[in-house]
Parts: structure tokens; C-alpha cells; sequence
């Protein structure tokens, strides 16, 4: 028991910065205190204990405001960060060096008996306000994004984001490697995002390198053909575009929203009319 208490008050130093010593992480740190009174209550309930069990969870959740069932299952060198919100369910099962953060919830879609919450595999992180709903397996190695709701499995070493969550590969298309060598070529930094990612406005700036990169490729073949027929082309280097940013004109009213739009685009409405 003793060693558990260490390891769960040492793994604090390594994943948080601002831990200064095992007294203030004692004292000051309600994902710890909540995992000791889970640690307890769940002998409890294994004991059958049950209702004793659920009035002590009931108690450090008032104390922490984080809510451990006694019948889950956590594993060895398990740290809750922040911690308010933090929901875990009767059948979850976390294993070892995990880290969750706060609002995070480990919850079940079912109301029948048996497993219906999540299983985390090892070194399993889950950012804050993210959601695994169901009897779900997350594998070994998986990051699960702030926010994110994961409904299926999720492999090794995956990385989940979005609503609902999607997985985003860790390995790099030829695809990408196109985006980034046009990015390169006209020297813009392009947006460090997959087009998994939910942002419209990075996955027209993929769509526009993509574009770039066929149209690049054709101009190349036929500057290649004229050169094949006997006549020469330029060589022209392209011009270095400067930092790229997109900037919103939106007002607190329709009136000035409409006046920010008619000045970017600087139309005369009476030429327009003509």
C-alpha cells in the first residue's frame, strides 16, 4: 500500500512542473487525494462493502469534485491534473502511467448491467473535456485531444481529436510531403494540421496546395516539351511571399460588419450596378 502511495505522489514530479515538494502535493493536490480514497473504497467494494464503499466515493467527491466509482479498475502511477469534473465509471479500466486532465469523462451509453465504460491501456493521456463513452478500448500509447468524443477503438499510439473523434495518422502521406514542398518552394508557412483535423480554414489552404502543387507539375511538363522542340525558356525564380495571415473583419453589428466587408473589397456599388 505504502508503495503505491509513493509512486502515485512521484509520478506528480514527473508531469507536473509546478509540483515543488511531496508536502504540497499532499496536501494541495485533489486528484491525489481522490485517488487515495478510490484506493481504499475499492478494497471496500471488493470486500462487499458496497453501500460503505459508495458513501466514502460520495464524500471525496464533495472534498475533490472528482467522481471515482469504487468499482473501477486504475492501475499503477495514475495522476489526475486539475482534476474538477473528472467522471469515472463502475466498469472503467484505467491501466499503468496514465494521465487525465480536467472535465474528462469515462462513461457508459448503456443502462444495462455488465461492462459499459471505457478501458485505457497503458500511458494513455486524455486532455481536458474529452469524453469516451462506451465499453471502448483504448490502446497503449493513445492521445485522446481536449474536448474529443470517442465512441470506437482506438489504436496503439493513436492520436484522437475532434467531434466526434478521429484519428489522425502518425505517418506522412506523399500527399502531405507534396503540401510541404510547394509550402517550401513559395515560402509559406503552411498550417502544422491534417486534413482530419476539423478546420475548414486549414483544409482549404491543403486543398489550395494540392491545386498548386498538379498545376506545378504541368507547368513543368510543358516547359519540358517546348525545350524538346528546340526552344529555350526562362528560368525565372518565384518571388518569396511574406508571413501569411488571415485576419477577421467582423463587427458587434450587422451595420459594421457589412461597412468592414464593402471596405476590404472596395466595390463601388454604383459601377456595379452599370
Amino acid at each position: 500500500m505504502f508503495d503505491r502511495i509513493r509512486e502515485d505522489i512521484n509520478c506528480v514530479f514527473d508531469r507536473d512542473p509546478a509540483a515543488r515538494n511531496v508536502l504540497e502535493i499532499l496536501f494541495s493536490y485533489q486528484g491525489v487525494h481522490a485517488l487515495l480514497f478510490h484506493r481504499m473504497n475499492h478494497g471496500l467494494w471488493n470486500l462487499g462493502f458496497k453501500w460503505l464503499a459508495r458513501w466514502l466515493s460520495s464524500l471525496a467527491r464533495w472534498f475533490t469534485g472528482i467522481e471515482i466509482h469504487p468499482g473501477a479498475r486504475i492501475g499503477r502511477r495514475f495522476f489526475i491534473d486539475h482534476g474538477m469534473g473528472v467522471v469515472i465509471g463502475e466498469t472503467a479500466e484505467i491501466g499503468d502511467d496514465c494521465t487525465l486532465y480536467h472535465g474528462v469523462t469515462l462513461g457508459g451509453t448503456s443502462w444495462r448491467k455488465g461492462k459499459r465504460h471505457p478501458t485505457l491501456g497503458n500511458d494513455v493521456v486524455v486532455g481536458a473535456g474529452a469524453k469516451i463513452l462506451g465499453p471502448v478500448t483504448i490502446a497503449n500509447g493513445a492521445r485522446i485531444g481536449s474536448n474529443a468524443v470517442v465512441l470506437k477503438d482506438v489504436g496503439e499510439g493513436s492520436t484522437v481529436v475532434g467531434v466526434p473523434g478521429r484519428i489522425i495518422t502518425q505517418v506522412k502521406t506523399q500527399q502531405e510531403e507534396n503540401r510541404k514542398a510547394i509550402a517550401d518552394k513559395i515560402g509559406f508557412d503552411a498550417y502544422g494540421m491534417h486534413d482530419e483535423m476539423p478546420d475548414p480554414v486549414a483544409n482549404a489552404i491543403n486543398n489550395m496546395l494540392d491545386h498548386m502543387h498538379s498545376m506545378d507539375k504541368k507547368i513543368e511538363e510543358m516547359c519540358g516539351a517546348i525545350k524538346s522542340l528546340g526552344s529555350e525558356t526562362g528560368d525565372l525564380q518565384l518571388t518569396e511571399l511574406g508571413p501569411c495571415e488571415i485576419s477577421s473583419a467582423v463587427s458587434s453589428d450587422d451595420t459594421g460588419e457589412d461597412e468592414a466587408v464593402e471596405s476590404n473589397t472596395g466595390v463601388d456599388q454604383n459601377k456595379a450596378g452599370d
